[in-house]
């Protein structure tokens, strides 16, 4: 099948790091993987962070003409040519697609969306036109697949029928993540003489860029959480950079300098030797719809201590593969962090039930298993609409 595939917020082909962009990459791979030809429709961002709406306005109106355009060059290609189903990843009221529903729908092919949301307190403030949009969106997608039972929940009332909506675990290609755990003493060898680590020391990590919003809400969290503990004697991995960067310094320097190492943006290649080398991931994950980096870790055999924020139980299981605290409960998390960094059996086992987890829900065959069936219903529904 050919697919036109769309990701308002960031494209795939974007070039700052962050897990919507992976997972973007991953969604793409995944249709590919299962025999699909897909092609990037466009890169038109339609995200507005705070709220303008001027901006909004904008943004439709440019939106609305790409649309147009877009339709005009599919309808000159050859019928064999142009996209058989539209493909879009992740809406939301700061990030509606303008695109999908008017193209699909002239040129009368399947719409699917992939990741929506739609929190009705955003009805009427200060994103109402993207909301609008999302909704539109949401509305006429033939097929929705959610990654979170929050998501499904709040969609569901837009869903043309309760049969549009599917559930699609985050997902990612273990093998990579799985090579790296295999050479964990030679990954954590290296980066103990690049960063200055005590080997014998358990080594915490985070990852996150940094950037205002509710990144740099976790990073304070984690600062404010790891002050409280003086024992087993850890240090912390931090992978990641952006704007807020001297924010997230302040935040983590009351940890002391002694424990704490930056380590900068990294590929995903290295990024998958960090998890590897690490013993423990440590992550609030302020308001996250699930965490990316979590899902990363979790395939790599790391367990994770976590805030127990929306969709991030569906990756970190509690007392499973990692442990959860509550939102806001700083003395739970440091105490989770002291009981999983002072316990080398436990985290062990946490870890290979983290790994084989991602497997068996988780994985790039996981989620084809899912995308098949999900786009042949969408065709079919598109076919007996009137």
């Amino acid at each position: 099948m050919r697919i036109a595939f769309y990701a308002p917020l960031k494209a795939p082909t974007h070039p700052a790091p962050s897990g919507d962009r992976r997972m973007a990459q991953h969604l793409w791979r995944a249709l590919a993987d299962a025999g699909d030809k897909v092609a990037l429709a466009a890169t038109f961002r339609s995200y507005d962070a705070e709220g303008n709406r001027r901006r909004q306005a904008a943004l439709k109106a440019s939106g609305t003409r790409l649309a147009k355009h877009l339709v005009r060059r599919y309808r000159a290609q050859p019928k064999a040519a142009r996209p058989e189903l539209w493909f879009t990843y992740h809406v939301y009221h700061k990030a509606p697609d303008w695109l999908g529903p008017a193209v699909s729908g002239a040129l009368g092919i399947p719409y699917v969306i992939a990741e929506a949301s739609f929190a009705r307190k955003q009805t009427g403030g200060a994103w109402a036109l993207g909301q609008q949009g999302a909704a539109h969106a949401i509305a006429r997608a033939d097929t929705l697949l959610s990654f979170t039972p929050e998501d499904e929940a709040g969609i569901a009332p837009l869903a043309k029928t309760r049969g549009c909506l599917r559930r699609l675990a985050p997902f990612l290609d273990p093998a990579p993540y799985q090579a790296a755990r295999a050479a964990r003493a030679a990954h954590r060898g290296a980066l103990a003489r690049a960063l200055d680590l005590a080997p014998e020391r358990p080594w915490l990590l985070a990852v996150g860029m940094m950037r205002p919003g509710d990144k740099l809400a976790s990073y304070r969290v984690l600062g404010r959480c790891l002050s409280l503990i003086a024992e087993p004697p850890w240090q912390l991995v931090v992978v990641g950079d952006g704007p807020a960067r001297h924010a997230v310094e302040e935040s983590l320097a009351p940890i002391g300098r002694a424990r704490l190492r930056f380590a900068g943006v990294r590929d995903a290649d290295e990024l998958a030797a960090f998890y590897a080398a690490a013993d423990l991931m440590v992550w609030p994950a302020y308001n996250e719809a699930y965490g990316m980096a979590l899902l990363e870790a979790a395939a790599t055999g790391l367990p994770a201590v976590a805030g127990r924020w929306r969709g991030v139980p569906e990756i970190v299981a509690d007392g499973e593969t990692g442990l959860l605290s509550e939102p806001r409960d700083d003395i739970g998390f440091a105490e989770a962090v002291v009981v999983l960094s002072g316990d080398t059996e436990r985290r062990q086992a946490m870890g290979r039930a983290a790994s084989a987890r991602v497997a068996a829900r988780h994985s790039l065959a996981a989620a084809i298993k899912v995308l098949r069936p999900a786009l042949d219903e969408a065709r079919r529904i598109r076919t007996i609409e009137p």
